[in-house]
């Protein structure tokens, strides 16, 4: 293709927002089956969450917490690529949800489930179209763990009841 375009988005969200971002299909119905997995898998969580409807040029949207899904909803307005949902939430953890969202059928891929800064994601745009080429989750590494880094990583799990 001739007038293919590489441009990103830089997503700022406050510290303590987790976020995942992925594609699905069927949006109609991928949309609330999203928000039915989060609330199943963590009752407690506030969450807003966007997909795009690619056929209808439009954002679906849910979720319990207004100003987490503007953020959705914005971010799913300025990447503008087809199929792509976005999550966030406050008072879990990516893998606590994860699962059950890998678990819908229409879920097609997870690029990233973090809560790590800065979170970029890199997009191509031919003819009138939009994609999600991969997305930049945190600053560089530039060293390795350490023997207490690797103990207090240890600590941390079993402090959120990951390890016992």
């Amino acid at each position: 293709m001739d007038n293919v375009k590489f441009t990103f988005y830089l997503i700022k969200k406050k510290v303590g927002i987790e976020s995942i971002i992925g594609l699905g299909n069927f949006s109609l119905k991928t949309t609330g089956d999203l928000a039915e997995a989060i609330l199943k898998a963590t009752p407690k969580i506030k969450f807003g969450l966007a997909m795009n409807e690619a056929s209808d040029k439009i954002v679906r949207a849910e979720g319990n917490d207004e100003a987490l899904k503007k953020l959705a909803i914005d971010t799913a307005l300025k990447v503008g690529a087809g199929h792509a949902f976005f999550i966030f939430f406050s008072g879990a953890f990516p893998v606590q949800i994860l699962p059950a969202i890998k678990n819908i059928p229409t879920v097609c891929q997870i690029f990233v489930a973090t809560g790590n800064d800065p979170l970029v994601v890199f997009i191509a745009e031919a003819a009138k179209s939009r994609a999600i080429i991969g997305v930049g989750d945190g600053p560089v590494v530039d060293c390795i763990e350490n023997n207490n880094q690797r103990k207090q990583r240890y600590e941390k799990l079993k402090s959120i009841g990951i390890l016992k």
